[in-house]
């Protein structure tokens, strides 16, 4: 039994068939759109955000490296010596493991200046 209601509709009362006007089926689409672009902006704000906050991180890191440092080789100048035998050893190492290349050093700067007479002076009864 049917109402007589017209077109699209079910004796009952229900639409069946609903379409938009083409204006407002592209208003909706554009502020889809509009919502995914605020967020994608959001996104990269906040991404911006902590990156900047890593780099501060970083710099505050090595600036606190760099103070600790200079206080190691205040208190104790063989500190400084230490450090340039640890990286003639990093480069003996790297030159020795070079299985395809021959390098050749003048036997003079092999020891980053740890052997000479400046370098073993006494000074206020530590060596430097």
């Amino acid at each position: 039994m049917s109402s007589g209601v017209g077109n699209g509709t079910h004796g009952d009362g229900t639409l069946t068939e609903l379409a938009f006007s083409p204006q407002y089926s592209a208003a909706v689409e554009a502020k889809q759109v509009a919502a995914q672009e605020a967020q994608r902006a959001s996104f990269l704000v906040e991404r911006a955000k902590q990156h900047r906050q890593g780099k501060i991180v970083q710099a505050e890191g090595e600036a606190q490296s760099a103070k600790m440092l200079v206080e190691a080789m205040k208190a104790d100048p063989g500190f400084l010596k230490l450090r340039k035998i640890r990286a003639a050893q990093t480069i003996a190492r790297v030159v020795s493991e070079s299985n395809s290349y021959k390098v050749y050093l003048p036997a003079g700067g092999l020891m980053l200046n740890i052997a000479d007479a400046d370098y073993m002076n006494i000074n206020d009864g530590k060596r430097r």
